[in-house]
């Protein structure tokens, strides 16, 4: 499952996302996702677990405070595709 994390502070770094998901089990991959102009964090990222795990941490970490925040996990929705614009 693919799991959305949001409200991350700047300083959260991907280590400390998997670091905190494998309290509930393997964490198949985790991303910060950044600006690509700035290479700064953009305050979420997404985190894939198996399903179990995921509904676990789930329901156990969202609202739990991070670095000062209260973070917001869930599952994470498919993106949706992006229509052109022309001008």
């Amino acid at each position: 499952m693919n799991i959305f994390v949001g409200n991350l502070a700047y300083s959260v770094t991907q280590a400390d996302l998997q670091t905190l998901f494998e309290e509930f089990g393997t964490v198949q991959s985790a991303a910060l996702i950044t600006d690509r102009e700035t290479g700064r964090s953009r305050g979420f990222g997404f985190v894939e677990m198996d399903n179990a795990d995921a509904d676990a941490a789930i329901k156990a970490l969202n609202g739990k405070d991070m670095n000062g925040r209260n973070i917001k996990v869930n599952q994470a929705e498919e993106r949706k595709p992006r229509t052109s614009r022309r001008y």
